[in-house]
């Protein structure tokens, strides 16, 4: 006979599918056909805008400004490029406008820019500001327009309604939407799911009746179920409305899930590639590390709900309480930017 202790660890363990089992969306990645690029890497439809095929796998702008000398960064944005991952991600504020500057003379060269599905992020909540960053960042990147232009870290609760109050952000969105600046409109965020499903409606309830996201940005792992869910939470909200959902934080922000969990990388990708997402955002600072997600990317197999529950299971005592996923209940991954706007310190140590 099960003990009772046993019972209750399952059922803790099958609420992890519960929100996507309702949406009938659990083995969506396993259903749908996988067509790839010339370079191997599959390719999945942008939400609703099924015409729209973009890399399973992005590539991520924060970790593509790091390096010392500039020219290691550059030669790492066009390999990747070259070998097939074409959805790049940016921010305005990464490295104080140094990614955006490296991925623009990267993506300028050999005609990069026209194979590139090109995101970055915008910080500003007012309008003013929101269009300043928008020209400062199509400068930066070398570009006329953007393929997805995302707000950044929407990580306080009042950050739904700064953007989408009159004179907010939203408005310059819009207008660039029209202007022909950019083509996609999203957010991001890693905080709390309850934010996300509150800028999911705001629009709308602000007065943009026939408004709806392109995109929305997140983290989605092996331990997000336990804690302050997205993939339980707002993941089914995205399938069923046809918005494309990013991936982000696959290992915990800075490796935890694979430094301190003990969670292979392959796993953890396998994981989070078997979902109904867009992408995945990879932080990718090195060739190896290029080489490493390619071939893992390229040889996908999806798991199925019995390896996903298995791979819960294994790290369930340590998923519950959000030790490995920092960024959302402290502010050890909130931009400086962003601090300072919600009236926070920003270290200078």
């Amino acid at each position: 006979m099960q003990s009772q202790s046993n019972q209750n660890r399952r059922e803790f363990l099958q609420a992890g599918v519960v929100g996507l089992t309702a949406a009938g969306i659990v083995g969506a990645a396993q259903d749908q056909g996988t067509p790839k690029n010339d370079g191997g890497v599959p390719l999945r439809p942008f939400g609703r805008h099924a015409d729209e095929l973009v890399t399973a796998i992005c590539l991520g702008g924060h970790h593509v400004g790091r390096a010392q000398d500039e020219a290691d960064d550059i030669r790492l944005i066009q390999q990747a490029i070259d070998e097939g991952i074409t959805f790049l991600d940016n921010a305005w504020d990464y490295h104080d406008g140094g990614s955006e500057e490296r991925m623009g003379k990267a993506i300028a060269e050999g005609g990069r820019r026209d194979k590139a599905f090109l995101m970055t992020k915008v910080c500003a909540r007012d309008a003013k500001t929101a269009r300043e960053q928008l020209e400062q960042s199509l400068r930066r990147l070398k570009t006329d327009r953007l393929d997805l232009w995302q707000f950044h870290e929407i990580n306080y609760d009042n950050d739904p309604a700064l953007i989408t109050q009159q004179g907010g952000a939203l408005e310059v969105a819009l207008k660039a939407r029209e202007e022909g600046k950019i083509r996609y409109i999203g957010y991001t965020g890693h905080k709390d799911p309850r934010i996300h499903l509150a800028m999911l409606d705001m629009p709308r309830d602000a007065g943009y009746s026939d408004f709806e996201w392109d995109s929305v940005q997140m983290p989605i792992n092996v331990l997000d179920a336990r804690y302050r869910s997205f993939q339980n939470h707002v993941l089914p909200k995205l399938v069923e409305r046809g918005i494309a959902a990013i991936g982000m934080k696959s290992l915990g922000g800075a490796g935890e899930l694979v430094k301190d969990a003990g969670i292979a990388v392959e796993d953890a990708l396998r994981f989070v590639f078997s979902l109904p997402i867009t992408t995945l955002v990879s932080g990718i600072d090195s060739p190896e590390i290029l080489r490493q997600n390619l071939e893992i990317v390229r040889n996908f197999s999806p798991m199925s709900e019995e390896e996903r529950e298995a791979l819960a299971n294994r790290h369930l005592l340590v998923a519950g309480d959000g030790r490995f996923e920092k960024f959302k209940s402290t502010q050890n991954y909130d931009g400086p930017y962003h601090r300072e706007q919600h009236g926070f310190a920003v270290s200078t140590g």
